[in-house]
């Protein structure tokens, strides 16, 4: 068994890897007073099949701001470069409400249990995480509860990478999003999928959902990522 440590931003990364005979099991526990994430790799020798399930119990935090990297240039916002679908919405509570960076709106789901939200982009995209508020004392029973993000190329093979369990969530909740190498994922669609909601409640409510794809600065020159106007008017040259 060997231990390693890893440190990524807020969060302090701690790996342990037993080795059998025909997998190799890895844990990962991430801790940074805001959630709590466990992961198991399971890497089948045999037949060289892969399989990621992860299992996040998160504690949002209200000062979490997923527009900080943003604005910082560290990622992108690019949901708006894909197609949005839901399984169900009341009229007036759609796709526009959940992407219009107003937290007083949100998504209502009119249907039966799983709620879904597709996204779909043209080409294949690097996605980091998904950030989706909820807030448990203004929706109370139509909070989610569980949640499983699933990743593929169409609707016919999503697989479930990650199944969230949500304790009276106010404030972001940030899923990353990392095969068994640990690196963003690289997919055509993510489905977001409400598998139960707070108190047993039916239908569900989501106020923003952002997805967030790493910038990669390949410049020659490497210029400060300025947040003023007056400073990021000298970024290039023309």
């Amino acid at each position: 068994m060997t231990t390693t440590y890893h440190k990524h931003g807020r969060a302090q990364f701690r790996r342990w890897t037993t080795h059998g005979r025909n997998e190799t099991l890895i844990l990962t526990v991430v801790a940074d007073g805001c959630f709590l994430y466990c992961t198991l790799h399971f890497n089948h020798n045999c037949d060289s099949q892969c399989f990621h399930y992860s299992h996040m119990a998160v504690r949002p935090a209200v000062d979490i701001d997923p527009t900080k990297d943003e604005k910082t240039g560290k990622v992108r916002e690019v949901g708006s470069l894909a197609v949005w679908s839901l399984s169900s919405c009341k009229p007036g509570f759609g796709v526009d409400q959940l992407r219009d960076d107003n937290l007083d709106t949100y998504w209502q789901s009119d249907g039966p249990q799983p709620h879904l939200v597709n996204i779909q982009f043209r080409r294949k995209m690097t996605i980091q995480d998904v950030a989706i508020y909820a807030d448990y004392k203004s929706d109370e029973s139509y909070t989610p509860s569980r949640i499983s993000v699933r990743i593929g190329n169409h609707f016919n093979d999503l697989q479930e990478i990650e199944i969230v369990d949500l304790n009276e969530p106010t404030g972001w909740v940030v899923i990353p999003l990392t095969d068994v190498s640990d690196r963003p994922i690289r997919t055509f669609m993510v489905q977001i999928a409400v598998l139960s909601n707070h108190q047993n409640g039916r239908d569900t409510h989501m106020r923003q959902i952002k997805i967030h794809s790493p910038v990669n600065d390949g410049s020659v020159s490497k210029f400060p990522n300025f947040t003023s106007l007056e400073c990021s008017q000298f970024t290039c040259i023309r």
